[in-house]
């Protein structure tokens, strides 16, 4: 099961690269930022006024198709995952924190809070570093009933891990961008509400 975690998030974070801006690591630049993220009351762009992201496995030969509205406060997103062969598939979203990448101060914050509603299929979240060099970011699965409810999902940053790598801290000065992934191993569906992604 952790190797084919592993392949899932490796792949991810791969295909993730060719749109994130280039990040500057190291602490000692690193700066402050509000508890809110997005509360999706903007077309485009998060609550920091920084334009969303999003890719999927096609990058990576898959044929994942993604639908996506975002209104009235939340993102609405539902597709078909069909990964590449021998691949997991996925859809992932990303928030910027900082426009050119520069690492962010969260160590006043305890963690990711999400307040979600997930009809079917498979998420995770991670906190993306600017210390990770391999692009295995610390994440935690998004674990929830699928009863039509939103519910407030509390991710703590010391319970995130990472794939592959040596089980790291994550450093909490670091951090520039957060990723919402839907993923699957196999052929699915997946179907999903947010409408706000904050720290605590």
């Amino acid at each position: 099961m952790m190797k084919k975690l592993s392949q899932i998030i490796k792949t991810l974070v791969n295909a993730t690269m060719l749109t994130t801006v280039i990040a500057f690591s190291g602490a000692a630049n690193s700066h402050t930022i509000e508890k809110l993220v997005d509360d999706f009351n903007h077309k485009t762009n998060n609550s920091l006024g920084l334009p969303r992201q999003f890719i999927n496995d096609t990058t990576a030969g898959g044929k994942t198709t993604t639908t996506l509205t975002i209104s009235n406060g939340s993102m609405h997103q539902s597709g078909d995952i069909i990964p590449p062969r021998g691949q997991p598939g996925w859809a992932s979203s990303v928030l910027l924190l900082d426009a050119q990448g520069m690492p962010i101060n969260l160590s006043q914050y305890e963690g990711i809070k999400l307040l979600i509603k997930v009809r079917k299929g498979n998420l995770s979240v991670s906190a993306n570093s600017t210390e990770v060099t391999n692009f295995d970011y610390h994440a935690a699965p998004v674990i929830i009933s699928a009863d039509e409810q939103f519910h407030e999902v509390k991710l703590p940053f010391n319970a995130m891990k990472r794939a592959w790598s040596e089980q790291t801290p994550l450093n909490t000065k670091t951090i520039n961008s957060v990723s919402i992934v839907a993923y699957a191993m196999q052929r699915s569906s997946f179907d999903y509400h947010i409408r706000e992604v904050s720290f605590y």
